[in-house]
């Protein structure tokens, strides 16, 4: 897997790989990750990958994190 790009954010660390035909946007939060595998012929290269990070879906990424986080705190609270 070749790392394309660190996309410089100040809410989550971005980072565009390629692999096998695909782009790979991997976001990160704390100990929590997400994942977007884009097939490299549905975007206009590197810069086509990079441009789908508008603030739009920042915003929903960094809600979905939340999100992630609360439902792992409260299921340690109820297993843990």
């Amino acid at each position: 897997m070749r790392v394309v790009a660190d996309i410089p954010n100040p809410n989550v660390k971005i980072t565009l790989h390629s692999y096998n035909g695909k782009y790979i946007l991997k976001l990160e939060k704390a100990n929590l990750e997400q994942i977007y595998k884009i097939e490299e012929s549905e975007v206009m290269g590197d810069e086509g990958a990079i441009a789908l990070l508008d603030e739009e879906f920042i915003e929903a990424v960094v809600n979905r994190f939340v999100d992630m986080r609360d439902a792992f705190v409260s299921t340690v609270r109820r297993n843990g």
